[in-house]
């Protein structure tokens, strides 16, 4: 579990490709040493484990499933992503709850200045447009952000001068591939709204109408 609040960047060391699968080689441009085995690092969003370590570096292992949902498929040596530890306890929360389970890919629209700050409007697939609300919450490659306007299939970030200088967004032009992943909090409740809205409310029961197991698998 995560905050969306970025430690700092990392640059890729090493990619090796194995089929669907990969494992990154990473050096932390921020505080990050004292790494454990087995630890769960955010890179660009995307929740992954510590393999391998040494004093300035650490590998982790991207599965078929999450090269196929993210843009870690993207990275080549020498790029830049953004770093985000797991959340202790007793920790602030800072930013929202983020999980690290990367919805979908958004894509960079446009990108104009407000001040000091820059707005940035990307695109995303429409049928995660019902889980983005005005003033709520997004993580976009792992930063937590407070959704300024959106629409079925965009949303539009203002972003402030400390978190250009922080992240990776600085390197976000028109076209740049982002990690998107919605609200936890709005999933859950949509979930268990379909059913009253006459929606396929299937669960691991395989339930599609309200039923005593329905109900049971979602808390009440």
């Amino acid at each position: 579990m995560f905050t969306g609040l970025v430690l700092g960047q990392g640059e890729i060391r090493g990619v090796q490709a194995m089929g669907n699968e990969t494992r990154l080689t990473i050096r932390p441009l921020c505080p990050l040493t004292d790494f454990v085995l087995g630890e769960s690092i955010a890179v660009n969003g995307a929740c992954l484990t510590v393999e391998t370590f040494g004093g300035d570096w650490f590998t982790v292992y991207a599965s078929a499933e999450s090269m196929r949902l993210t843009n870690l498929g993207e990275l080549r040596t020498g790029a830049r992503v953004n770093l985000e530890r797991a959340l202790a306890m007793g920790d602030r929360l800072g930013g929202h709850i983020v999980s690290g389970h990367v919805d979908c890919v958004a894509q960079v629209a446009s990108v104009r200045p407000a001040g000091l700050s820059k707005i940035y409007r990307l695109h995303f697939p429409a049928e995660f447009g019902t889980q983005i609300i005005a003033k709520g919450s997004v993580a976009l490659d792992g930063i937590s952000l407070t959704v300024n306007d959106c629409g079925p299939d965009f949303l539009e970030v203002n972003i402030i001068p400390e978190t250009q200088k922080v992240t990776t967004i600085a390197e976000w032009k028109t076209g740049y591939r982002v990690n998107m992943e919605t609200d936890v909090i709005g999933k859950y409740v949509q979930r268990m709204l379909g059913a009253w809205q006459g929606k396929p409310a299937t669960g691991s029961t395989g339930s599609t109408t309200i039923t005593e197991a329905f109900l049971r698998e979602n808390g009440f």
